[in-house]
């Protein structure tokens, strides 16, 4: 069995604003200070030298997150495109208030996020599928490369979210909110079986 620990990035300037941030990869998508602390908290809470590697995406904020999580505890560090959050194209760095006004049959009234029919609105993002399939690649793949190690992996909320979907396989993918700044997410990987599990999802303690 391969044991994937999945962290959520820590707060970000946008995402204090509000902002679609997708893959923007500039100084208003770092971790802001909100956002260090958080993962300085994740830090002390969550002892991550048991694990064999660390996997981030290559976007700045995971990197900062999987640094401060990392510090003192040295595991080897790599990247991965397929943990990259979701594209929303053109909406990549607007104001989710300002789109879910102009936009509103593309938005969840009650998550405030954008529906998968979002990509109707010619923004030539990235669907929803899209991400699920590369996610579930990311899975199959890294537990047949290492199928006993135990992994952290930092990504984004909808990419976690994504991981969940395609275990779960719910009828409506908004009935799972995507996790908070600094939550974890246990996935196994049965290499034998190709089967996947989901121990627990958005978990702020108790790792």
């Amino acid at each position: 069995m391969t044991t994937f620990y999945i962290v959520r990035h820590g707060q970000t300037t946008a995402n204090a604003q509000n902002l679609k941030q997708g893959t923007i990869n500039t100084a208003i998508t770092e971790l802001n200070a909100t956002g260090e602390q958080q993962a300085q908290a994740l830090h002390a809470s969550f002892d991550i030298s048991f694990a064999d590697r660390l996997i981030c995406s290559p976007l700045v904020r995971t990197q900062e997150t999987a640094a401060l999580l990392n510090l003192g505890r040295e595991l080897p560090v790599t990247t991965d495109d397929r943990l990259l959050e979701i594209s929303y194209g053109q909406w990549d760095g607007q104001q989710n208030d300002v789109l879910k006004q102009t936009y509103p049959q593309y938005f969840d009234p009650a998550l405030n996020d954008v529906l998968p029919t979002y990509v109707e609105a010619a923004t030539q993002g990235e669907t929803f599928d899209h991400v699920v399939a590369r996610v579930t690649d990311f899975l199959a793949t890294t537990a047949a490369d290492y199928p006993t190690d135990q992994i952290i992996v930092v990504t984004h909320g909808f990419t976690v979210k994504a991981m969940a979907l395609a275990i779960l396989k719910p009828a409506d993918p908004m009935t799972l909110p995507e996790p908070d700044n600094t939550s974890v997410t246990k996935i196994t990987v049965d290499t034998t079986t190709k089967r996947q599990y989901l121990s627990y999802y958005n978990r702020k303690s108790g790792f």
